[in-house]
């Protein structure tokens, strides 16, 4: 299976939003990309979030880019997440009775608000853009936020996912 980005519909933007977690360190980060329906960048983040879990530095990452997104104006989002279990979770049937719900009750909260908002899961190789930005995230101080995204190693991504630049997967 051909896998590689894929935009939002006209009118609409794109939230890619990554989380990762390095075993050895147990550093984790989150990092996201805003693009519009043609590609173009509108936005980026990078994150570190110190230690906490894989789940819940993936859900962080979605909440982050979906503030990015709200106080830019936008109030048309596909939310593109590659942790099936952070997709899962955030379902508005989903339970809160795990030790990740206020994270999940603050995403939900958010997406009530006067817009609409899709989450949809990807394959990891569907943005190679945010997890260039999440993986920066560990380059940073603990907490803190980066939204400078103007670097040779993003524009490369972005060019490479905005061509339609794609990978073989095999899926079962």
């Amino acid at each position: 299976m051909a896998v590689g980005w894929r935009p939002a519909p006209t009118r609409w933007i794109t939230v890619n939003s990554d989380g990762s977690l390095l075993r050895l360190s147990g550093s984790t980060a989150a990092g996201g990309a805003l693009r519009d329906w043609q590609g173009r960048l509108l936005g980026g983040f990078s994150m570190n979030l110190g230690r906490c879990t894989i789940t819940r530095v993936e859900i962080w990452g979605a909440i982050r880019g979906l503030h990015m997104a709200w106080d830019t104006g936008h109030r048309r989002v596909e939310l593109q997440l590659d942790s099936t279990t952070a997709v899962q979770l955030l379902s508005p049937e989903a339970p809160t009775t795990h030790q990740h719900a206020s994270l999940v009750l603050e995403f939900r909260e958010l997406v009530r608000r006067d817009w609409e908002v899709v989450v949809r899961h990807i394959y990891r190789e569907a943005s190679f853009l945010a997890d260039c930005l999440t993986h920066q995230g560990h380059l940073l101080d603990p907490g803190s936020i980066s939204f400078s995204v103007s670097r040779p190693d993003v524009d490369r991504w972005l060019l490479y996912d905005s061509v339609g630049g794609f990978v073989v997967r095999k899926v079962k």
